[in-house]
């Protein structure tokens, strides 16, 4: 054997770190607007008196921890899709999981301007 040569792993995928990287530039971006936006969104009933400023306190206090939980659960998608072993084997799961990602942040966004009781 030639010392020279590397001892490279046939099952090891080279590529493994690309959906995990764009997944995660497209996804924090996505996770990041959405926080901003539904962090405002109070304001949007600023000038609300009376029932309509109830129900849409009502409504908030549903969806603001909706979306958080859906946060967390799209931070655990890309940490999942980073830690998955860089074999071939795995690489149909971190593409999906990849996928996953972004989509869930913009159904969790989705969600939560669905909830909203806005005036």
């Amino acid at each position: 054997m030639n010392d020279l040569a590397p001892n490279l792993d046939p099952d090891r995928d080279g590529r493994a770190f690309i959906a995990p990287l764009v997944s995660t530039l497209l996804t924090l971006p996505l996770g990041l607007m959405s926080l901003f936006f539904a962090g405002i969104s109070p304001m949007a009933c600023d000038s609300c008196n009376g029932q309509a400023a109830h129900d849409f306190d009502a409504s908030f206090q549903t969806a603001w921890p909706l979306l958080m939980a859906g946060l967390v659960v799209v931070a655990g998608l890309l940490v999942w899709c980073w830690a998955l072993p860089w074999r071939k084997a795995n690489a149909a799961r971190r593409v999906g999981i990849a996928i996953a990602a972004p989509a869930v942040a913009v159904l969790n966004t989705v969600v939560f301007w669905a909830l909203l009781d806005l005036p």
